[in-house]
């Protein structure tokens, strides 16, 4: 499980990560809400633990950016004041779990893992784009009536970019997410990968679905 730590106080976030990761967590922090927005629209988390009182941009405005871009990442919100108008707000702004600072470490690792757990019971879903149907459970890929041949590697790609439509998704979001590298092996692995997945899903159907960004990444959509 990949997390997003946001946290301006190095002590407090120090500690975090270091509970977090003692129990497997990937863990990422961020200082301020400035590059926490960049952060958690460039790479994929599976759950975000955001302070409030940020300096720059809070946690709050960063929480309801997020989710006007449709990231549907799960978010516990933490802040050192936990009167209950902050929390509504919080909760009315995305945040799916809220707790007060001070917090006792052992109980913010088992909300994250019930973010998690959360994460994961909503990645069971059906994708659908057009007339494209991805079942997560099954493992099966289908547009239309034929039902698509994939390795795992495919498959996983293929499910990255259905759960990000209409996002542009990077060379090293997608190396992250889809071969868990944490670095860019510099090859064209992922250019391989594009081709050989849109000449399963895109050759002899219309419209086309998977399209390159020049210089940015890949996008799955319908072009109007």
């Amino acid at each position: 499980m990949r997390v997003l730590v946001v946290e301006d106080q190095e002590k407090t976030a120090a500690l975090i990560r270091q509970s977090l990761e003692a129990e497997g967590f990937k863990v990422q922090v961020c200082p301020n809400g400035t590059e926490a927005l960049a952060t958690a629209s460039s790479l994929p988390f599976d759950g975000i633990v955001l302070d409030i009182m940020l300096p720059g941009t809070d946690g709050l405005t960063v929480l309801r950016r997020l989710r006007e871009e449709n990231r549907k990442t799960p978010v516990l919100l933490l802040s050192a004041r936990g009167e209950v108008n902050e929390r509504i707000a919080g909760l009315n702004a995305g945040a799916d779990d809220y707790l007060p600072k001070p917090f006792v470490l052992a109980e913010l690792v088992a909300r994250v893992r019930a973010l998690g757990r959360r994460s994961l019971d909503s990645n069971t879903s059906l994708l659908r784009l057009a007339d494209l149907t991805l079942d997560p459970v099954s493992h099966r890929a289908q547009r239309g009536n034929k039902v698509f041949d994939l390795t795992m590697r495919e498959f996983r790609l293929l499910e990255y970019l259905m759960r990000s439509t209409g996002q542009v998704c990077g060379r090293m979001s997608i190396i992250e997410k889809v071969w868990d590298y944490d670095f860019d092996p510099g090859t064209n692995l992922v250019d391989v990968y594009i081709r050989r997945l849109r000449e399963k899903i895109d050759e002899g159907f219309e419209p086309k679905l998977l399209h390159s960004v020049r210089g940015v990444g890949y996008v799955m959509k319908v072009k109007s």
